[in-house]
């Protein structure tokens, strides 16, 4: 059996996940093990997964957070179908998904429960322009799970990221604030986040983005979908 607890609200996913752990072993014929992401080793969970008790106890493998841990995540995800047919149970503790990794767990997953955490305040969409001009892929994936989260909608991002990317273009083929028609202090800081981009690459991810908005749009792909896998690709 296999059960996942996640989201952005870490102290309900945890308490979700330890009460469910704690239940499970009120029998007193279960065994409780607390799989930490630091104390991963390679074949670990594929070991759990086939292990059978000479006693006949049922285990429960409590997996901590695997995705701070790639390899241990590809593991967990290339054995998603075993730990659900598993006569064991295994309760997974994870942070915020994507809509494409979600889908790989509600496929096996016989509980499947989602905490958010609500905003206080409104999300500064600003912070992705940001992380964008930095090439920071991994701080722009986490701030569209916040700012999707904090209820803001696929248009308004890509207006913020269309924005940045075209204060970039402006300044790569320009040769002063004047010129590009910009402030001074954004049009140097254009200038100098400019080398963090490849030859072409500016105008590869700016028909992208276009291209997702228009797709979205007109009801050829979901916008949400469109604009995650363009961050995760970009």
């Amino acid at each position: 059996m296999l059960q996942l607890y996640f989201g952005n609200d870490s102290i309900k996913v945890r308490a979700a996940a330890n009460t469910a752990a704690i239940t499970a072993t009120e029998s007193g014929s279960t065994n409780l093990t607390r799989i930490e992401s630091d104390a991963f080793a390679p074949g670990m969970l594929l070991d759990m997964v086939g292990s059978v008790s000479l006693f006949g106890d049922q285990e429960v493998y409590l997996i901590d957070t695997p995705s701070e841990v790639p390899e241990m995540y590809d593991e967990v995800i290339g054995s998603l179908l075993e730990m659900a047919s598993s006569a064991n149970i295994f309760i997974v503790i994870e942070q915020g998904l994507l809509a494409p990794e979600k889908k790989k767990w509600q496929k096996h997953a016989t509980v499947f429960e989602e905490f958010t955490r609500v905003a206080d305040k409104r999300f500064n969409v600003f912070s992705m322009a940001e992380a964008l001009s930095k090439r920071d892929k991994k701080a722009l994936w986490i701030l569209l799970c916040e700012a999707k989260q904090a209820g803001l909608v696929a248009e308004e991002i890509i207006g913020t990221l269309w924005w940045q990317l075209k204060a970039l273009r402006l300044a790569a083929v320009s040769a002063s604030a004047v010129e590009a028609d910009m402030k001074e202090y954004p049009y140097q800081k254009a200038k100098q986040a400019l080398r963090n981009f490849k030859a072409g690459e500016l105008d590869k991810l700016s028909s992208g983005l276009l291209k997702v908005y228009h797709d979205g749009h007109g009801g050829v792909r979901d916008i949400d979908l469109g604009l995650e896998e363009w961050i995760l690709r970009g």
